[in-house]
This record gives structure tokens, C-alpha cells and sequence, in this order.
């Protein structure tokens, strides 16, 4: 008689540090939220360099580690355009290098799992904002940084993009070319 409740005791234990275990990890996975709160806690506009760094880096480690569309969420709340704004040039483009490449494999993995319809709208929004060419942004850019982009999110694109995904934006990318030739 002593043996089942035996059994049923460590049964009951592993499955408390089970469900401690994904407590943890589901804490320690940023959200949107998280990220955000994160943010406007630690504003870089009045920090050293140093401490610029930690900050941005910090950022940039947990932003690698939302979905397509917890960044989509973050976007909107536009608190990563807040520290953005606050970066020099140079943050500027090490954030940009820490960040973009996950986020062109999380942008083609969430092309390749979208249904053709959406992505076919998703297309033409794209072909419109193109199109719009805003002399605001143009101003903006730095155009070896913009060229660098297209570089990594093309070389994204071609190896891990579907094959509907590439026929379905083939539109999009000779728009981007003819946009980029404007540029130079």
C-alpha cells in the first residue's frame, strides 16, 4: 500500500517543477508589453555610453525574441521608434545589425505560413506605400544603410522564402529595385 502513494508523491513533485519550470520561462520571455514597460523605464537620452549600450543591447536581445506579430504589436505602440530616436547614428546602425536579421527570418516565416489571399493584399499595401515615394523619409535615410537592408532582407528572402511567396512578391521586389535606382 505504501508504494502507490510513493508513486503518486513523485508524480505530484515532478509535475510542480514542471509547471514551476514553465512559470519561469514564460516570465522570462518578453511580450510587447514587457519590452515596451522595459523602454520607457530606461530612457538612453541622459546615460554614458556605456550604459547606452547595455540599454540598446538589452533591447535588442529581447526584441530577437518576439514573434512577427508581438514586433507588428510593438510597432504600433511605436515605443521602439521612441528609442530610436533617442540613438546616435552609430546605435543607430549596431541596432540595426543586431535586429534585422531575425527580423527578415521572422518576416519570411510569417509569409510562408499566411494565407495566399492575405498575402496577396499584403502585396498590393505594399506596392502602394512604394509607390507614395514620401520626400520626408527620403530625407531620412542614409542610403548606404538602405542598401545594406535590401541586401540582408533579400538574401532573407531568397533562402527561406516559399516559392508562392517569392512568385506573390515578385512584384514587390522590382518596385523596391526601381526605388533604390531613384535613390542613387
Amino acid at each position: 500500500m505504501r508504494i502507490p502513494w510513493r508513486v503518486i508523491g513523485i508524480f505530484a513533485a515532478v509535475w510542480v517543477v514542471a509547471a514551476v519550470v514553465i512559470l519561469w520561462a514564460r516570465a522570462a520571455r518578453p511580450t510587447p508589453a514587457s519590452l515596451a514597460a522595459y523602454i520607457d523605464k530606461n530612457p538612453i537620452a541622459d546615460l554614458a555610453p556605456a550604459q547606452r549600450a547595455k540599454v540598446i543591447e538589452r533591447v535588442a536581445a529581447q526584441l530577437n525574441k518576439l514573434n512577427f506579430d508581438q514586433r507588428q504589436e510593438l510597432r504600433k505602440t511605436r515605443d521602439d521608434r521612441r528609442l530610436f530616436e533617442q540613438m546616435t547614428e552609430e546605435e543607430r546602425r549596431r541596432f540595426l545589425d543586431l535586429t534585422l536579421p531575425e527580423g527578415f527570418r521572422q518576416l519570411m516565416l510569417a509569409l510562408n505560413k499566411m494565407d495566399p489571399e492575405k498575402r496577396k493584399k499584403l502585396v498590393q499595401r505594399a506596392l502602394d506605400d512604394i509607390e507614395k515615394d514620401n520626400p520626408e523619409v527620403n530625407e531620412r535615410i542614409d542610403r548606404v544603410e538602405v542598401q545594406k537592408m535590401l541586401s540582408q532582407g533579400m538574401d532573407s528572402f531568397y533562402s527561406e522564402a516559399s516559392a508562392d511567396v517569392k512568385l506573390d512578391f515578385a512584384p514587390v521586389i522590382e518596385q523596391i529595385q526601381r526605388a533604390t535606382q531613384n535613390m542613387r
